[in-house]
């Protein structure tokens, strides 16, 4: 009687903590990857480091030196080959962060190649390699699928015009940093998670003292919730063709201004001097080159002409550009190749065709087209995103609806700079539905009023 006791004492509480852990795995991953996966991939990685390395093809034979001090001071026979050296190891809520010192006759990208292997053999989700520095790499491990459910990082931003867009499959955040990639262009079909892509970008922005001028040729469906934090809106053709001239007047106006001062960038000038950041918004870029007639050609090649200068030459100027579509190609019209010659920065959701992803990304970065056409439907937000270094990651934006990046707008509306070069396309915030008092969406030009 008193064995039935004991074992049900000790088997409640063990069947009870054993059906915790199989509920955390499924419901809270990292609550289960701090209990038990850390410990256990800790303890494998601690005993099957050298084997691993070495069956991977990641040791090489010890010098010359190193050979004749164990030969002869430690007294060992047979020499063994060495193994990248681990300098740093660390866990963290996701994973794994391991920095090796790569010896004499190993490169970052051997490692790189084995890194599906060694994933394999210490059981954890991926293995991302990144060089940190000449001679040392970092292993990136996740203990499980971080894009399942995203949760953002604490951010660490560091530059006046970073913003936090969405998440690694390494569980570091994916920053768009404007001073290293002025402009970039996403890409996604139809409730890919493109829109869920550019609320965070739109919601992160807002918060930053920065003028964001919107192109949106849908009659304003996107853009019009973040009407109150918009320096300018555009959302017919005919408007964007006069907010690009408008645009490029005030880039002309910047390049003057660098010119008296004798600096080559925005961010030389002294901080009273220094003219506000722009960012330039264009959702459903094809809406720009559609054409009807002769007249709309001339208006089409204009207003193309004017975003390829932009994307030329505005950096400097503190423009930037984000482009959004469907699709971008050569097949849109004249032009088209050039304008996405100037986008760097590449954001690839889920597309319809082969065709798309290497518009996307096989210039930058031919391998990612796989994983492009390989992103299920039923995981929008997940994207490739990479720039012309050929870098890439699988990334996933979080959830944010229209309505939240709308209040976050309005909550720092107080943000919004006036720029006289575009003052006549600045939006009024919308009203609500059934309001008696019509409010218009954006004031009228000069050459329709």
């Amino acid at each position: 009687m008193t064995d039935i006791a004991t074992l049900w004492e000790v088997g409640l509480p063990l069947a009870g903590a054993t059906g915790g852990l199989g509920y955390a795995k499924v419901r809270a991953p990292r609550v289960f990857w701090s209990l038990a996966g850390l410990p256990v991939a800790t303890t494998r990685f601690a005993m099957t480091y050298r084997s691993t390395m070495d069956v991977c093809g990641l040791t090489v034979q010890p010098s010359r030196l190193r050979a004749f001090m164990v030969r002869n001071l430690a007294r060992r026979p047979d020499v063994q080959p060495v193994p990248p050296k681990v300098r740093r190891f660390r866990g963290t809520s996701t994973g794994l962060r391991v920095t090796l010192r790569l010896p004499a006759g190993l490169e970052p990208a051997d490692v790189m190649a084995a890194s599906e292997r060694l994933r394999h053999a210490w059981g954890v989700h991926s293995v991302t390699v990144v060089e940190t520095k000449p001679g040392f790499v970092e292993l990136r491990m996740t203990g499980y699928d971080v894009l399942r459910k995203v949760r953002m990082p604490r951010p660490r931003l560091s530059g006046p015009m970073t913003v936090p867009v969405a998440l690694r499959e390494d569980g570091t955040a994916f920053v768009r940093d404007y001073l290293k990639v002025p402009h970039a262009l996403t890409l996604g079909a139809n409730q890919s998670g493109k829109s869920m892509y550019q609320r965070n970008l739109i919601a992160g922005l807002a918060r930053l003292p920065v003028a964001l001028v919107g192109i949106d040729c849908k009659r304003g469906v996107e853009h019009r919730g973040y009407a109150p934090r918009l320096s300018a809106l555009a959302i017919t053709p005919e408007e964007a063709d006069g907010l690009l001239d408008g645009l490029v007047g005030e880039m002309e106006d910047r390049f003057d201004l660098l010119s008296e001062h004798g600096v080559a960038d925005i961010w030389a000038l002294p901080d009273h001097l220094r003219p506000v950041p722009v960012v330039v918004l264009v959702d459903e870029v094809a809406e720009l080159f559609l054409v009807a007639t002769r007249k709309d050609e001339e208006r089409r090649d204009r207003m193309v002409t004017q975003l390829i200068r932009l994307g030329q030459m505005a950096r400097a100027a503190g423009i930037f550009l984000e482009v959004c579509g469907q699709r971008f190609g050569s097949d849109l019209g004249k032009g088209a190749t050039a304008l996405r010659a100037q986008l760097t920065g590449r954001t690839v959701h889920r597309v319809n065709d082969k065709q798309t992803a290497e518009m996307g990304v096989g210039d930058i970065a031919p391998d990612a087209v796989v994983t492009v056409l390989t992103i299920p439907p039923d995981r929008p937000g997940v994207a490739v995103a990479g720039d012309t270094s050929g870098g890439w990651s699988r990334i996933r934006t979080p959830a944010l609806t229209a309505a939240e990046a709308a209040s976050i707008c309005a909550a720092h509306a107080h943000l919004t700079p006036d720029l006289d070069a575009v003052a006549a396309w600045r939006p009024v915030a919308p009203v609500s539905v059934g309001d008696p008092e019509s409010v218009p969406l954006v004031k009228p030009s000069p050459a329709t009023a």
